[in-house]
């Protein structure tokens, strides 16, 4: 159960670091957290931003700094996660009335240390099509 909770808010600090991450290169957080509300939920995005006119789905993945430990953040991508992105996506441009925009999806990769309290992100951009 500590676990749990350990993981819960390490995506909730990464999501945070994130959302600073995409503001400082000028993207507008639209929403974070998104799922739908009715219907059987077909997921979650982490993070919708738009830069210009394009909107952007963002997975945010974070993983704790580890010297013994060199799974890459980006790992918990998986094919599974990517069909959920394009569907809870694809209902969120319905529901906003964004259908004709254009839109992409990127990933954040974090790695945290916690001794030094520093992140490093890596903006994975257009992660799939």
């Amino acid at each position: 159960m500590g676990t749990f909770l350990i993981q819960s808010g390490l995506g909730s600090l990464g999501e945070e670091l994130g959302c600073r991450y995409l503001k400082e290169k000028g993207y507008k957080i639209l929403a974070t957290n998104y799922c739908n509300t009715s219907g059987r939920r077909m997921g979650e995005i982490d993070i919708v931003a738009q830069k210009g006119k394009v909107i952007v789905f963002v997975e945010v993945k974070t993983r704790l700094k580890s010297d013994k430990d060199d799974v890459l953040p980006e790992a918990g991508i998986t094919p599974e996660k990517l069909r959920k992105l394009e569907r809870i996506a694809g209902h969120y441009l319905r529901e906003k009335g964004f259908l004709s925009s254009a839109y992409h999806f990127d990933a954040l990769a974090i790695l945290y240390d916690q001794t030094e309290k520093k992140a490093s992100i890596r903006h994975l951009e257009h992660i799939f099509f």
